[in-house]
């Protein structure tokens, strides 16, 4: 893959003192993620609680119970943690087993869950990025930037778990710029979600990058201030000219 911006004359780099990261999808992929962390999770139930593993093998299960916690939970719409805690809840009381088992069998998912395969392009883009600029993490997932091995490289990290709300409402990106000292029109936000993170952001006062790593189309009227095709890029695209 030729690693190159493509063209975006509207970003303005010279406004640009800090910079906002998203995290899952844009510094590694979350599906290979989550399906190692849930292959964990049903490992400690087989052990643990055996009755709500094998309910949870029937396809269709797992998805049932989560759309019923979103549904029931809706004042925990903002924290994947608590809502993932719940759903493996649900599935011990269907199952006739202790609720209570919910907690360490979503300690478990969780510690797995951290376990993340950067992007090969992420940790020079970090490197990089950290040196010119103050990174601060700005997620609606719920990584760790320390369990994840990526702390060192940010000066904060906002979730929408920690925060009480997140992207594209415009709050958690204000106190990221403001984490930094800085106004939002001085922070560029990176990140591959089209409407959570470009139309948030932008909506913010915030320059917006958008990384996208496949073919999908901008589907949009407001546009991305750039579009980049890995995190190289964005690097290749930052530099004096």
């Amino acid at each position: 893959m030729t690693l190159e911006a493509m063209p975006a004359p509207r970003l303005d780099v010279s406004r640009i003192r800090g910079i906002t990261l998203d995290l899952d999808d844009t510094l590694w992929p979350i599906w290979p993620t989550i399906e190692r962390a849930e292959a964990v999770l049903h490992g400690w139930l087989v052990r643990e609680a055996p009755r709500t593993a094998e309910l949870l093998v029937t396809p269709g299960v797992l998805r049932e119970l989560r759309e019923a916690t979103e549904r029931e939970r809706s004042d925990l719409a903002h924290d994947l943690s608590a809502l993932r805690r719940e759903s493996i809840r649900a599935a011990l009381r269907k199952a006739g087993e202790d609720p209570a088992l919910a907690d360490p069998a979503f300690d478990a998912f969780f510690a797995e869950r951290q376990r993340v395969e950067l992007y090969e392009d992420a940790l020079p883009a970090l490197q990089w990025l950290s040196a010119r600029y103050p990174l601060v993490a700005v997620s609606n997932g719920n990584a760790d930037v320390h369990l994840t091995g990526v702390g060192q490289w940010f000066k904060g990290a906002f979730s929408a778990r920690g925060f009480g709300s997140g992207k594209p409402q415009a709050p958690i990106f204000h106190a990221a710029a403001a984490s930094l000292g800085l106004a939002p029109e001085q922070v560029l936000h990176v990140g591959d979600d089209a409407a959570l993170d470009v139309l948030g952001a932008i909506d913010a006062g915030m320059q917006a990058a958008w990384l996208v790593r496949d073919e999908r189309p901008w589907e949009h009227d407001t546009q991305p201030h750039i579009t980049v095709r890995d995190l190289q890029a964005l690097c290749q695209a930052l530099q004096p000219k």
